[in-house]
C-alpha cells in the first residue's frame, strides 16, 4: 500500500474523501474535507478560509484576543489554503481518506501569510538555503494516554484520571506488551501514512508514552509531529480512550516533553557538524550552533513554552534543562550534544513540551543555530554533572514575560519578522490575562478557609 499519493492515483487507491489541511497558531490542523471531485477541481487554486484560524484563542473566542492581523477591523477577510501536493498522502488511520497539508496564502498578494507557522519555518529553512545548508529535525513527543473519550472526560470536569498504566514503567516492555493491541494499531497507521516511526515505548510517568518518528528535512518533520498528534488522538478516542499532549496535565506527575533535534548538511553531502579531531567529535560549527541557541534561548521563549501549562513543566526540573547549559549525552541541560559520526552529530533542544508548536520551535532553534553559525561564538565549557545543581542564567517563567522578552526583541524581529513577533507576543499576552482572570481550585483549596 502506498503512503504518498498523487492526485491521479486517489480513485484508483480507494480514496473517497480528501482533507485539505493548514496549521494553526497553536501547532493544530484546521480545514475542510471533500470528495475527491471537489478536490482536483481546488487543487490549483485553494481553499477560501476565514482569518480567524489566526485571531482567536484556544477556545476559539473572538471577543477577548485582538490582533492588527484580523477582525472586525478588517471585515474578517478570506485567505487561501493552498495544497502542497507533495504532502499528499493516506491518513490510514481513516477510513478510504486522504490528507494533504496546505500553505496558507494572502488573498491579494499571493504570498505566504507572514503569521502562519508554516512560512515562519520555511523561511528558516531558506536562509540556511542560502548558505548552502540543509536543516534536519527530529521531534521526540512524549503524550499521556487516559481511559475514557474526551466527551466523557470532558463531562467529568477531568477529575479521577484513570492512566493506562498504574505503576512507573519506563522502557518496561509488559506495560508496552499490555496496551501493544492500541499501539500497533497507531504505528501501522502511521507507517502507511508515511509517517516513518522509529521506536516507541512506555514512559516514566502514569499512562505516559513516547513514540519516535525517523529523521528527516526540517518541514517534512513538523508535518509528520501535526499528523501524528492528529492519529494518536483520533485512534485513542476511537479506541475509548484520550491522549493529551499538555506538557503537565497533574501537579504530582511527570511532564511530557518535545525534545528537538537539529542538524545541518551542506550542498555537496558535507556534515558541518563532524570533526574527526574535535573533542567528542563535535566540530566548531557544532559548538558555534548551540552557543547560538542558549545565547537566543530567553528571547525565544515562548516558542519554546507556548502555555501556561508549559512553565509548569519547566520549573519541575522534569528533564527540561536547566539556565543556559550543554552537555555531552547530558539528560540535565538544555542543550544535549549527540555526537559519534558524521550523521549522528547534532544537537538536541530539551525545554519544549509536547504542548509545542514544532514549526515555531524548529524556527526558533534554527535561526538561533544559523545566527550562532554566523557571529561564530563560543558555549563555553560543557557541563559535566548535574545541569540542575546551581543556577545557570535566568530564563522567563511565566507566559506573560516570555511575551515581553520576544517582543522587546532586536533578534526576534529581524529573524522572524517585527509582524510575526508582535501578533505572537499579543496571543500569549492575551492567554496570560485569561488565566490570571481565573479562579481555579487551587485558589479554594489554599485560601478559601485560611485567608
Amino acid at each position: 500500500m502506498t503512503a504518498m499519493l498523487e492526485v491521479s492515483e486517489l480513485r484508483s487507491a480507494g480514496i473517497d474523501t480528501v482533507i485539505v489541511a493548514g496549521v494553526d497558531m497553536y501547532g493544530k490542523l484546521f480545514g475542510k474535507r471533500m470528495p475527491v471531485r471537489s478536490f482536483e477541481r481546488i487543487v490549483g487554486e485553494g481553499l477560501h478560509v476565514c482569518t480567524c484560524v489566526y485571531a482567536w484563542d484556544f477556545d476559539q473566542d473572538l471577543e477577548e484576543l485582538k490582533v492588527e492581523f484580523a477582525g472586525a477591523h478588517t471585515g474578517w477577510q478570506d485567505f487561501r489554503l493552498l495544497p502542497d501536493l507533495a504532502t499528499l498522502r493516506r491518513a490510514a488511520w481513516l477510513d478510504a481518506t486522504a490528507i494533504c497539508l496546505a500553505d496558507s496564502i494572502d488573498e491579494d498578494s499571493g504570498e505566504p501569510l507572514p503569521v502562519a507557522p508554516r512560512t515562519i519555518l520555511r523561511r528558516q529553512v531558506l536562509a540556511l538555503n542560502a548558505q548552502e545548508l540543509n536543516a534536519y529535525t527530529a521531534t521526540e513527543l512524549e503524550f499521556h494516554l487516559y481511559r475514557g473519550t474526551p466527551d466523557e472526560l470532558r463531562r467529568s470536569g477531568y477529575r479521577d484520571l484513570e492512566p493506562t498504566t498504574l505503576a512507573r514503567s519506563d522502557y518496561a516492555i509488559g506495560a508496552g506488551n499490555a496496551m501493544e493491541p492500541f499501539f500497533r494499531k497507531v504505528r501501522n497507521a502511521l507507517e502507511e501514512s508515511g509517517i516513518a516511526v522509529e521506536v516507541a515505548q512506555a514512559e516514566y510517568g502514569l499512562g505516559q508514552w513516547e513514540i519516535n518518528l525517523e529523521y528527516a528535512e526540517a518541514i517534512e518533520t513538523a508535518d509528520r509531529h501535526v499528523l501524528f498528534k492528529s492519529a494518536v488522538s483520533d485512534l485513542a478516542r476511537a479506541n475509548g480512550m484520550t491522549a493529551t499532549f499538555m506538557p503537565r496535565p497533574l501537579t504530582d506527575g511527570m511532564g511530557s516533553s518535545c525534545h528537538v533535534h537539529a542538524s545541518v548538511r551542506g550542498d555537496d553531502g558535507s556534515t558541518p557538524f563532524y570533526d574527526a579531531d574535535a573533542d567528542r567529535t563535535a566540530s566548531a560549527s557544532l559548538r558555534h550552533a548551540v552557543a547560538g541557541v542558549l545565547d537566543r534561548v530567553s528571547d525565544l521563549m515562548l516558542f519554546y513554552a507556548p502555555t501556561v501549562n508549559s512553565m509548569r513543566r519547566i520549573i519541575s526540573h522534569d528533564f527540561a534543562g536547566n539556565g543556559l547549559t550543554w552537555g555531552f549525552d547530558n539528560r540535565t541541560t538544555t542543550c544535549r550534544l549527540i555526537t559519534g559520526g558524521p550523521d549522528a552529530n547534532r544537537l538536541e533542544m530539551r525545554l519544549p513540551g509536547a504542548d509545542v508548536n514544532p514549526y515555531l520551535a524548529s524556527a526558533a532553534v534554527l535561526g538561533s543555530m544559523r545566527d550562532g553559525m554566523s557571529r561564530r561564538i563560543d558555549p563555553g565549557p560543557p557541563c559535566r554533572g548535574d545541569g540542575y545543581a546551581e543556577p545557570h542564567g535566568e530564563l522567563p517563567v511565566t507566559l506573560g514575560d516570555a511575551a515581553e522578552k520576544l517582543e522587546q526583541s532586536l533578534f526576534a524581529a529581524t529573524t522572524f519578522d517585527k509582524e510575526v513577533v508582535g501578533h505572537y507576543a499579543t496571543v500569549a499576552r492575551n492567554e496570560w490575562m485569561q488565566f490570571l482572570r481565573a479562579t481555579s481550585d487551587w485558589d479554594r483549596d489554599r485560601y478559601f478557609e485560611t485567608i
